[in-house]
């Protein structure tokens, strides 16, 4: 069929054909769009840390409070292929009477999560009474109850405790074996004589699942060294707190738990404070639910929606600025606490560089405790894994 058009005859198939030419370079922008590839996924530490709380375990506890922000600067010296990593970590109890019996005395405290300040105040919160340790059941609650990021990440459970390991209705060969199945390492800590933790299948029940078995002396303060550093890493601790602007509607509350968490890591053995501190300048103490400057920073919100935040969201020295000098105040503090953490950084460097001085001096003394053992684990599993651990 033919049509008339400005005195020609043309086909109608030309004339579609001419349409869907001029169509073409839109529908190619779509595909390429659609082909773009999507940000690359940071690799991804995921930590379970099951604690046994029953009566005699308080010297355990202890040990895990007073290393864990050192754990978390370990992590955050982390990177794979070039790519810096993500942290997230759990937090249960077991072997206490204080849970349910018709839950095996297990508790999930803190899911996965990279709300490290979340970890450290249910940590500190933790109290003992005695009770059945169910370590098979503990490690299959893990797994079940947890979500596992898939992929070619690192996924292990740290069990600590002193019991044998064959307790409870679960079979641990069978957790253990479910673990590994799923990609997720089986970690034990056994606090008590190396022959009591073989006997009792501590080491059995690593080897099951491609973990490393290790004891310690849960009654023994972990040892600390005091360095120079310590005091100025403190104050900057609590100077970098001032950078922080909480908002929504839960920003004052988890402000305050911020400053509860120092003071706590004041208390706990030395060290334990500009440990916090230097995890406050590292890439895993990240607070984007709360603090509008991590939240820009981290995409959770842009300029327009920090305009449109109510006031009643904002903290008080926001409050009447227009959304541009919203974006500026935010800003300034950006700057101010990336000059912090850079000093924080300085004195870091110098600080561990004292310690590993002050550790090649006392080669062969002081025992394994709850942190050592954690990092010592990490280290030769992560580089195992491809992961690489910055000094």
């Amino acid at each position: 069929m033919l049509t008339k058009r400005n005195g020609r005859k043309t086909s109608i198939g030309a004339a579609l054909l001419g349409a869907a030419l001029t169509l073409i370079p839109a529908a190619v922008a779509v595909a390429d769009e659609k082909a773009a590839p999507a940000p690359a996924e940071r690799p991804t530490i995921e930590l379970a840390i099951l604690l046994d709380t029953s009566g005699s375990m308080d010297g355990l506890i202890d040990q895990a409070r007073a290393r864990l922000w050192s754990i978390v600067n370990d992590m955050a010296r982390t990177s794979k292929g070039g790519s810096a990593t993500d942290l997230r970590v759990a937090l249960f109890e077991y072997g206490n009477d204080g849970v349910p019996a018709e839950q095996g005395h297990i508790r999930l405290i803190v899911p996965l999560t990279d709300d490290l300040d979340e970890i450290s105040k249910q940590l500190f919160a933790l109290t003992t009474n005695g009770g059945s340790e169910h370590c098979g059941q503990a490690i299959e609650t893990a797994i079940n109850a947890l979500e596992w990021k898939p992929g070619d990440h690192y996924r292990s459970i740290f069990i600590a405790g002193n019991e044998e390991f064959t307790q409870g209705p679960t079979d641990y060969v069978e957790a253990c074996r479910a673990a590994i199945g799923k990609g997720i390492m089986v970690n034990t800590i056994h606090c008590g004589a190396p022959n009591d933790g073989l006997e009792g299948k501590w080491t059995h029940a690593a080897s099951l699942a491609d973990g490393q078995a290790l004891n310690i002396d849960q009654n023994v303060e972990a040892a600390a060294i005091q360095t120079p550093y310590d005091e100025k890493l403190a104050e900057l601790g609590q100077k970098i707190n001032k950078t922080y602007l909480a908002f929504g509607r839960k920003g004052a509350e988890k402000k305050d738990r911020q400053s509860a968490q120092d003071e706590l890591a004041r208390e706990a053995p030395a060290g334990s404070m500009a440990e916090r501190s230097v995890a406050k300048a590292g890439r895993h103490y990240r607070n984007s639910d709360w603090d509008l400057v991590d939240a820009l920073e981290d995409g959770e919100l842009d300029a327009d929606k920090l305009g449109k935040l109510k006031e009643e969201e904002l903290p008080e020295e926001m409050r009447g600025l227009s959304g541009a000098e919203r974006k500026a105040y935010v800003d300034a503090k950006k700057a101010e606490r990336a000059s912090i953490q850079k000093e924080i950084a300085e004195l870091d460097t110098k600080r561990r560089e004292f310690i590993s001085a002050e550790q090649a001096k006392r080669a062969g003394e002081g025992q394994e405790t709850f942190g050592s053992a954690v990092k010592a684990i990490l280290r030769k599993q992560l580089e195992k894994k491809g992961f690489e651990l910055k000094d």
